[in-house]
């Protein structure tokens, strides 16, 4: 299939006009060569697109991919040699960030709620909100999380309750702390931690693990791909590129 049916057919199920985003959702580097072969990653750093182009991807969809606002706009540097290699290769370069994020089937926090096994019971904008199967300790669900999502999550006590409610959103979303504690959530899941996180969390009384941003929104990406996949008949991979962060 040619890459603009491809990215139209994206724009459209995740709904990119609805979001005010940091980026450009959609497509981002346009190849020359038509999509039998997709290839998924979290972000378009040099070692995806590399393995990527070793693997004969004719497109490459991410979740974290370029011209961020407030970063230089020049193609020099890192940036430029980035794209020099998807332009030389072909490599079409699809990207799609909050509504990735937000997407009710394939986004990040619809599947890693799948993964950890959690009940959706509404959302807060960004923030999802669920409930445990079964009560646990905050030590037992920081357990859970790592050994789910192959990562090394951190734990902030706010207290010595039990999480039976909980609230998640993937990625750097730790500023959100407050908005889940209003939500009546005995813990709140998130990627990523900031300093007045750690205080934020034991003032709220709330439990906060960080599980780590690439951890967290490893899910989406795949979920799309293989869908993609399936409705178009490509092939498709995941390659993920270890990141602890």
């Amino acid at each position: 299939m040619q890459i603009d049916e491809l990215s139209h057919f994206c724009d459209d199920f995740l709904g990119v006009d609805d979001f005010e985003d940091y980026c450009p959702n959609g497509l981002q580097v346009e190849g020359t060569r038509p999509v039998r072969k997709l290839v998924t990653g979290v972000t378009a750093c040099q070692a995806l697109i590399d393995a990527a182009v070793e693997e004969g991807a004719d497109a490459l969809l991410v979740h974290h991919g370029y011209f961020w606002k407030g970063e230089p706009q020049t193609l020099t540097g890192i940036k430029g040699r980035r794209i020099r290699r998807l332009m030389r290769a072909g490599v079409s370069l699809l990207a799609y960030h909050l509504p990735l994020d937000a997407h009710p089937t394939v986004g990040n926090n619809a599947e890693l709620g799948r993964v950890m096994g959690w009940l959706t019971t509404g959302q807060q904008g960004l923030i999802w909100l669920g409930e445990l199967e079964r009560p646990q300790t905050a030590t037992g669900l920081m357990e859970q999380l790592g050994e789910r999502l192959d990562a090394s999550p951190l734990l902030i006590g706010g207290g010595d309750h039990p999480v039976r409610r909980i609230a998640w959103c993937s990625g750097a979303a730790q500023s959100m702390i407050g908005q889940a504690a209003e939500q009546g959530v005995d813990a709140f899941v998130s990627g990523e931690i900031s300093e007045q996180t750690v205080h934020l969390a034991r003032e709220l009384g709330l439990h906060y693990i960080a599980a780590g941003h690439h951890a967290t929104e490893r899910f989406g990406v795949q979920a799309l791909g293989e869908l993609l996949a399936g409705r178009f008949g490509l092939e498709h991979e995941f390659i993920d590129i270890e990141n602890p962060v």
